[in-house]
């Protein structure tokens, strides 16, 4: 990739080496973000799988919080995976008592809407503006996104019309993981969007 753009990954929780390593492989500069002085030196951020209140509290704890929800309203490139998609959404249905997300994508999302660990499948979804072959996706404890505003683009659904992938503006979440299977075309979309 041209110029070697310089990405972070928030890095309080869950699966962000898979994230640093698709990045790395793309030829991106990663940076494993964990306070606001790192957040500051990225150019976008991928807001990986994991435990979403987890990681919501760890935020506010490292003083993350406030200058993402800025930094994202300011058009910083976003791309959230699973609990990343919940951390972007505007609104959450069956949150744990105070969890709050950064916000930035006109969606209601709802956490753990598949079940538990034991519910968890692959599959494989046409997403058109990745084009063909079809995205083979990894759902574990996976949100779905409930209801899409009008701010708000659906990239891809189940065949029950549910969707799980969504974007807006600069903003890119999926209840999958492309991380987990070998799939880089959201990172490289990611990346683009970065670059421009």
């Amino acid at each position: 990739m041209a110029g070697s753009p310089r990405v972070g990954v928030l890095a309080l929780q869950g699966d962000v080496r898979e994230h640093v390593r698709v990045l790395t492989g793309l030829g991106a500069e990663v940076v494993p973000v964990r306070r606001p002085e790192e957040l500051d030196r990225v150019a976008g951020i991928v807001l990986p799988g994991g435990e979403s209140s987890v990681i919501d509290k760890l935020s506010r704890i490292f003083g993350l919080r406030d200058p993402l929800r800025k930094a994202i309203a300011a058009g910083l490139p976003v791309y959230g995976t699973c609990a990343g998609m919940i951390l972007l959404a505007d609104r959450i249905v069956d949150g744990i008592e105070g969890q709050q997300t950064f916000g930035g994508i006109d969606v209601t999302v709802r956490r753990n809407a598949f079940g538990g660990q034991l519910e968890s499948f692959e599959t494989e979804l046409a997403v058109p503006v990745l084009g063909e072959p079809p995205v083979h996706s990894v759902f574990i404890r996976a949100p779905i996104v409930e209801e899409v505003g009008p701010a708000a683009e659906p990239l891809a659904t189940l065949p029950d019309g549910r969707v799980v992938a969504v974007a807006q503006g600069a903003l890119m979440a999926t209840s999958f993981h492309p991380e987990m299977s070998g799939e880089d075309r959201f990172h490289r979309r990611f990346l683009d969007i970065v670059a421009s």
